[in-house]
């Protein structure tokens, strides 16, 4: 007599359960690591946009001005450069007195030598947090991970 191929019902559902545990599993990791995601993401597109606009005050010769707007957490920068701050993340923005436009907005201006009016963006989500500066004398823009990784 010949043996019958195939798998148990019991193998299928054992099979099936390990199955459904992993993806729950890799589901929770994946959402709790989204946020820390965005908030790299949105510090990372800040100091891109602002390295940006260094670049082009220097190439053109002619003073170039990054806006980030504190009430709506959206930047603009030269050539049409635009973007927002997801909802998520928090933001916290400082520069020169001389150059804010009001209250509710932060203006860093780079000049064709490379310098800067400087400024602070601080991004946070819950206890971690990003911080972009802008150095006034050399226009240097860096990015550096504050607070703690909970």
């Amino acid at each position: 007599m010949r043996a019958a191929r195939g798998f148990t019902l019991l193998e299928m559902v054992v099979v099936i359960a390990l199955f459904a545990a992993v993806t729950a599993l890799a589901a929770s990791v994946v959402s709790r690591s989204l946020p820390g995601q965005q908030l790299r993401r949105a510090a990372k597109e800040v100091a891109t946009q602002l390295r940006y606009t260094r670049a082009r005050a220097i190439s053109s010769g002619r003073p170039q001005v990054f806006v980030f707007d504190t009430r709506t957490r959206a930047w603009h920068g030269p050539d049409r450069h635009h973007g927002q701050v997801p909802d998520s993340v928090s933001v916290v923005a400082t520069a020169a007195r001389s150059e804010q436009a009001g209250d509710q907005s932060a203006v860093v201006r780079f000049f064709p030598e490379g310098a800067a009016t400087g400024g602070r963006f601080v991004f946070r989500h819950g206890r971690a947090a990003w911080q972009v500066d802008v150095e006034w004398l050399t226009g240097e823009v860096r990015m550096t991970r504050t607070g703690s990784a909970g």
